[in-house]
């Protein structure tokens, strides 16, 4: 992500890259972050931390850790920078330090940037209103070999906004996979299903499946640049923003 980050900033009228960071001990430390993204020499040297950034910045976009998010969330908040967060695996204490940062400082944080996916969530709670009831749900995610974190943030969101316009809790009635002898399926259950192959960039599913019938609706990224760009239009946005806690459905005028 970080390569097709410095990709987008690049092709991106309005935005200039003007640092980059990486983990401690990298070996891309000291290297110029456009030959790393094979876009030609920037002259932005790959530094450890924000506090080593040696140019003024705006916004920072962060797609790290939990552990490295809550370190940009804490600069940000006490430099006055605004902040796009693409993180996932966020625990509900990372999201609460998030929501309080967000009191002094604009903030987007959105477990996916993509344009497409987020139409979907849009599409997801009118199918959700509109066969809910009366279908079975499954939510079905496909990702790269090397993702850490299942099932993905964006499927997590799908079965949110779901649960959500159907009036349930999706702590309470989510199935994470299944084995052995399960029993008949509950109807008011929404399962997920993860699988790690490969080189998959992005896959979800979201499967309503009533008797005589079923409606799915799924978005494939087969490119990574599909959420650096998300992430770089949010990032222009939050430069005319208030603090607050925003997603992306607010960057794409969708929040109805």
């Amino acid at each position: 992500m970080g390569r097709a980050l410095v990709e987008a900033v690049r092709a991106t009228e309005g935005a200039e890259l003007v640092g980059a960071t990486e983990a401690s001990g990298s070996s891309l430390l000291g290297a110029d972050a456009g030959q790393v993204a094979g876009v030609g020499r920037l002259g932005v040297e790959i530094v450890h931390g924000l506090a080593a950034v040696d140019r003024a910045f705006d916004v920072v976009i962060d797609f790290t850790t939990p552990e490295a998010t809550m370190d940009h969330v804490a600069f940000c908040e006490t430099a006055g920078k605004a902040l796009v967060i693409g993180t996932t695996g966020l625990e509900e204490t990372h999201r609460e330090r998030i929501a309080a940062a967000a009191r002094y400082i604009p903030i987007v944080q959105a477990p996916n940037m993509s344009v497409g996916v987020n139409l979907c969530f849009g599409l997801l709670e009118m199918a959700a209103r509109v066969l809910g009831r009366d279908a079975d749900i499954e939510i079905i995610e496909a990702h790269h070999r090397h993702k850490v974190d299942a099932p993905s943030g964006t499927a997590l969101r799908m079965g949110e906004i779901v649960a959500g316009a159907l009036g349930r809790d999706l702590q309470e009635c989510a199935v994470y996979g299944r084995h052995g002898v399960t029993g008949p399926r509950d109807r008011e259950t929404i399962g997920f299903e993860t699988i790690r192959a490969g080189d998959i960039v992005g896959e979800h599913t979201v499967m309503f499946a009533a008797d005589g019938e079923r409606v799915e609706i799924t978005h494939k990224a087969s490119s990574r640049q599909t959420f650096a760009r998300g992430a770089v239009r949010a990032a222009l946005w939050l430069m005319g923003a208030e603090p607050g806690l925003y997603d992306m459905q607010d960057v794409l005028g969708l929040r109805s």
